[in-house]
């Protein structure tokens, strides 16, 4: 052994041996993360254990105190200095914030009163693994989506008071809500004059088409009733405050369809296509002229019978839903994690709703808006990392 690598090695000792003392009388986790720095020599440069320290392979630095998130993981900092991914994020509590797994925004202040029992969260959002399926009438036309998380119920009104609650400081900045395997596609300022100016703005937009509406002023009955009446720039509003986004055609689509089970239904299974009933979607009321605000129903309210194939209620009937395209007369052959978006362009609703007809709950059918109409049959669903 050379003199130089004795004389490292008598340093490295003292060193550790200073730093064994610091641990048995603070327990410092940064202090023994140190050490085994020092034994595994693996750091280029210590300069206290109250400063950040560098791998020597040129990695991210990280230091024991540090709880960031990887999409929706907690993520820590091990004693070797490298970073180490959690379990992903529960449905129950399916946004990671500071390192820790929470619940969205919307509901962080509401007990478990939501499904066809009353004791789900109503902000659960579960799992839709990835996969291809077909989208074309005459032609196939592949789409193939990357696992997502879409929430097992509609937005409620109750929810919906949460974030109007801090308007408009619930505006998003630029960039918010985007797909983040789509370019471009979070909040654009130009959008902002499309939003209510203010708290009392929003609330009146809520009162369409009196009185079919769902929105009460004060907190009534309706909580649990799907929040409907809400523009497409207030609904990509609403899911980017809400830690989320909007769906695109695909995934929404996707979901409802069972992926490549093709579902004619969401309810339906791979060989079988149910005929809708009351049993299985909230839809109809309104074709004899008899529609009131009672037929609109609680989310969740025909699950499980009325559920897709990865448990989200409603995908067919109780209100249409937003989602993040613009409108299109034709789609690519093939695409993967795509979406349309033209400005100043009509957008779509998806799923049919409680005044609509049967056909309407069909996976394929949907509609052309206005994104800036409000309709009392529109409401909205958000989708979020996996």
């Amino acid at each position: 052994m050379t003199a130089d690598r004795r004389a490292l090695r008598a340093v490295r000792s003292a060193l550790i041996e200073r730093l064994g003392a610091e641990m048995t009388k603070s327990g410092s986790a940064v202090v023994m993360w140190t050490a085994s720095c020092l034994v595994a020599g693996g750091c280029t440069a210590i300069a206290g254990v109250d400063k950040p320290y560098h791998l020597a392979d040129g990695g991210e630095a990280c230091t024991p105190d540090e709880a960031p998130c990887l999409q929706n993981r907690p993520q820590t900092c091990s004693e070797a200095g490298e970073w180490q991914d959690e379990a992903e994020c529960p449905a129950e509590a399916p946004v990671c914030d500071d390192g820790r797994c929470t619940v969205p925004r919307s509901c962080a202040t509401m007990d478990a009163i939501c499904g066809p029992r009353g004791d789900e969260g109503c902000c659960g959002s579960l799992v839709v693994p990835g996969g291809t399926f077909d989208r074309g009438d005459a032609e196939p036309r592949l789409a193939t989506v990357n696992d997502f998380r879409l929430d097992r119920f509609e937005v409620t009104v109750g929810r919906f008071r949460a974030f109007l609650s801090e308007y408009p400081a619930s505006w998003p900045a630029v960039g918010a809500g985007a797909h983040p395997k789509i370019p471009d596609s979070g909040w654009r300022s130009a959008w902002d004059a499309n939003l209510p100016v203010d708290r009392a703005a929003l609330q009146a937009s809520l009162h369409c088409e009196k009185p079919y509406f769902s929105w009460t002023d004060e907190v009534g009955e309706h909580e649990l009733l799907p929040a409907a009446c809400v523009s497409w720039y207030v609904a990509f509003a609403f899911c980017a405050w809400d830690g989320g986004r909007l769906p695109t055609v695909a995934e929404r689509r996707y979901a409802a369809a069972g992926g490549d089970e093709q579902r004619e239904y969401p309810w339906s299974g791979p060989e079988s296509a149910p005929e809708p009933d009351e049993s299985y979607a909230v839809y109809g009321c309104g074709l004899d002229g008899s529609c009131e605000i009672a037929d609109l129903q609680p989310g969740g309210s025909r699950s499980p019978r009325g559920d897709g194939r990865w448990g989200q209620a409603d995908l067919g009937g109780n209100v249409w839903e937003w989602v993040l395209d613009s409108f299109a007369e034709d789609y690519p052959l093939d695409c993967e994690d795509c979406a349309v978006l033209t400005p100043d362009t009509n957008h779509m609703i998806w799923g049919g709703g409680w005044r609509s007809e049967k056909a309407t709950l069909l996976t394929s059918a949907f509609q052309e808006r206005a994104p800036d109409g409000h309709f009392a049959g529109a409401g909205l669903r958000c989708a979020r990392a996996r």
